[in-house]
């Protein structure tokens, strides 16, 4: 052995015994971390700094963490993704520790949807909720869009939600723009529209709840960089994305014979990740005609559904390329026994994220699905002691689109953004006509539509408290290939043939956003914009039935054109426990497509798809968070809209009356208390004013109020048990007159338990 050799050998000799005599006399630091809910944050990074000495660990499954230190004081900071950092002092008095981490301030957030780049909520002029993990585990709602609901102005085409309602009726509408069955919003995941392609409704169950990080919604015209749909705002589901091994389960039970179940597997291993998430559901459901009108027809409206979603992930320096699959299929009994619907779905994504620091970001998107959407109509006789079928639909439809984007910050002051997406749909409406209950003929209806957008952005950080956002978007779209066919069964003749016009049209929705922060604790909005949202093939080609309701579609239908504006103010106070929102806005909707009555009788109204004239949406909005205590959490949002039809040359009459499904009054509130040592309890309250059923203001829903509750504790590590209660008090509110009566659900009650498992 040389001599060199021989003096590094003694040296590292003196540095083990030095090291093992250190920790002989050395400490034990040891400790849990959990969230506000008591569960355990699994991957927390523990840091232990004591002068030049540090070392830190992630926390295991059940969120603990052991750390050997030689001191006897430090500090110790916690960081996990989604939550505060945490900073304590310690001694060795300090045995065993909890740290309870708090999400980031709201103002914190990092966002995607506003500006389709990543865009803290202190930066942007849009009116913006953000409805984190926790707001969503904490709510007794079942399904996704009723946890929507805590933001107000946030409403489906009717007052029912999608654990009883027809898919047809479950479109989104934003701010009172009207409530349609094809959506205006639009609804994202990972860059990718959830809206269905051939009618504009949300399937709100394709994403598995447990796979769902948070949920952000945008409020006003956002065709700037969405195009058609988003005519009323943009809602983006965002994904769970873990860093390591992240396992977790739900599963409940409640009344009305009602089993759920959602998981949510994922992790990363080296260069390679995948996530796997499915859900299951099944619900009895109730009778949704009101007990003074029911008959011997009347039975309850149940559903069931089942989704699976997997995800392959191939990370490399600066990005991922992924591979996504996922099925839907799902089975709803509509309150009668012949009329019932199937919905299944397929779809394939993939896409790639790249980051250089001098080309800037890239995202590319590539999609297709197919889907087969069934339904059953009939004839309710007066009282309602028998049924006849009328039509059997089948809706074929099929979608294949693409997407790319880029963004790069020029220096401090500039970020810009451009990209394009292209979307073509096919889909049809094949029926069985019936008279009396007899076939009578086959009915075909449907054509293809191609839709490609453009669009670019540019945010200016003027001076470091205000910045302008400058944005806009050409979209042009076609229909072709449409026809319709009816095929006589009854009795022998000739098909009858329609072949319609192609047709084309062009959009430019531009937007200008500006934000002024007069201090770091009060900042004025305001935003200007225009929006479009295209009819879509099943308004342009599929009747349909609800009830004795009978609305024929219309192949002369044009886009919806938007114009609006709306200037708010975002205040902070108490040290930024108080965060208070408001916005006075306006928009004018041109060719708004509305269901016009045609005719009445007692036993069947009649209406068409039609294009009214104008109609006007004006109103104020205010929305609160305080953080009363480390353990106390108060939010709540009132919305007041005057939505009115202006103009509708061909039916004067309907001139100055309110918008149908649009409430002038909505108000929420959600009161969170959180002590893991204890119990977590979530209320949210829900008060909802009249509003018409008709576009003739004849058929009026009263107004109403819900309250929800949950309580959850938990158990051991990453267990926690809960309960739930919707509609606590049994309100049995108007859903619809058509004429008949149908009214909400009555009280909801599961219990359930919460598993949340992992490894470092």
């Amino acid at each position: 052995m040389t001599r060199n050799s021989f003096m590094r050998a003694l040296a590292l000799l003196l540095i083990l015994c030095f090291d093992s005599a250190a920790f002989q006399n050395g400490h034990r630091v040891e400790g849990t971390v959990t969230d506000k809910t008591g569960a355990a944050v699994i991957g927390a990074e523990v840091a232990f700094t004591s002068g030049s000495f540090s070392v830190n660990q992630k926390t295991d499954v059940e969120g603990r963490f052991t750390l050997d230190v030689p001191s006897t004081t430090g500090k110790i900071t916690i960081r996990a993704q989604g939550f505060a950092p945490l900073s304590k002092p310690w001694s060795e008095k300090d045995k065993s520790l909890e740290f309870v981490l708090e999400p980031d301030p709201i103002s914190e957030e990092v966002i995607v949807t506003a500006a389709r780049t990543e865009t803290r909520v202190s930066d942007t002029g849009a009116s913006l909720v953000v409805l984190s993990g926790e707001d969503l585990s904490t709510t007794a709602a079942l399904t996704l869009d009723d946890a929507l609901r805590q933001a107000v102005g946030f409403s489906l085409f009717r007052r029912s939600g999608s654990r009883t309602a027809n898919p047809t009726t479950q479109g989104v509408s934003l701010r009172g723009v009207g409530a349609s069955g094809a959506s205006r919003a639009v609804v994202l995941s990972d860059s990718i529209p959830l809206n269905d392609p051939f009618g504009g409704w949300v399937y709100w169950d394709r994403i598995p709840r447990e796979a769902i990080s948070r949920v952000e919604l945008v409020r006003g015209g956002e065709s700037n960089l969405y195009g058609t749909d988003a005519l009323g705002g943009a809602i983006n589901i965002i994904r769970r994305e873990p860093r390591d091994i992240d396992v977790s389960v739900e599963a409940s039970y409640g009344n009305q014979k009602t089993p759920y179940g959602s998981f949510f597997a994922g992790g990363r291993v080296g260069q390679l990740g995948a996530r796997l998430s499915g859900e299951v559901f099944h619900t009895d459901g109730y009778i949704i005609v009101d007990e003074d009108d029911r008959g011997a027809v009347d039975t309850a409206a149940g559903a069931e559904h089942t989704a699976l979603d997997l995800t392959l992930e191939r990370f490399f320096s600066g990005g991922r390329v992924f591979l996504n699959g996922s099925i839907f299929g799902e089975d709803r009994e509509n309150g009668t026994p012949i009329q019932v619907n199937q919905t299944y779905i397929r779809q394939f994504a993939l896409g790639a994220d790249w980051q250089s620091a001098r080309l800037g970001s890239f995202v590319l998107r590539g999609y297709a699905s197919t889907q087969v959407f069934d339904q059953d109509f009939s004839a309710v006789a007066a009282d309602r002691n028998s049924e006849t079928i009328t039509r059997s639909q089948r809706v074929p439809a099929q979608q294949t689109g693409f997407a790319a984007q880029w963004s790069r910050s020029a220096g401090s002051r500039q970020t810009f953004v451009a990209g394009v997406d292209y979307r073509e749909v096919r889909g049809a409406s094949d029926e069985l006509a019936f008279i009396a209950g007899n076939l009578s003929s086959a009915i075909g209806a449907g054509g293809r539509e191609r839709t490609t957008g453009v669009f670019g952005q540019d945010i200016i950080r003027i001076t470091n408290r205000f910045i302008a956002t400058v944005s806009a978007r050409v979209d042009r779209w076609s229909n072709f290939d449409a026809l319709s066919t009816t095929q006589p069964l009854a009795a022998p003749g000739p098909a009858r043939v329609t072949l319609f016009d192609d047709r084309d049209e062009t959009a430019f929705s531009p937007r200008l956003s500006l934000l002024y922060k007069l201090t770091d604790n009060f900042s004025l909005t305001g935003s200007g914009y225009r929006a479009f949202r295209a009819p879509t093939l099943n308004e342009l080609y599929r009747s349909f039935r609800v009830g004795n309701v009978f609305t024929l579609a219309n192949e002369n239908l044009r886009a919806e054109r938007l114009a609006g504006g709306e200037a708010g103010a975002h205040a902070y106070a108490f040290n930024r426990r108080l965060n208070i929102r408001g916005a006075f806005f306006w928009s004018e909707v041109t060719r708004p497509v509305a269901n016009v009555t045609l005719s009445v009788t007692p036993a069947l109204i009649t209406r068409r798809r039609e294009n009214l004239g104008r109609t006007r949406s004006r109103g104020l909005e205010i929305e609160a968070e305080a953080r009363v205590t480390s353990e106390i959490v108060i939010t709540g949002g009132y919305q007041f809209v005057d939505a009115t039809v202006l103009e509708f040359p061909a039916n004067t009459a309907l001139e100055g009356l309110l918008i149908p499904q649009v409430p002038r009054h909505q108000f929420t509130f959600q009161v969170r208390y959180s002590n893991p040592r204890i119990i977590t309890l979530g209320f949210q309250g829900r008060a909802i004013g009249s509003q018409f059923d008709d576009d003739r203001n004849e058929l009026a829903l009263d107004k109403f109020f819900t309250l929800d509750l949950l309580a959850s504790r938990r158990v051991k590590g990453g267990v926690e048990v809960f309960g739930a209660v919707e509609n606590v008090f049994n309100e049995r509110y108007d859903i619809g007159r058509t004429p008949v009566r149908t009214i909400g659900p009555p009280t909801l009650v599961r219990i359930g338990i919460r598993f949340n498992l992992g490894s470092k």
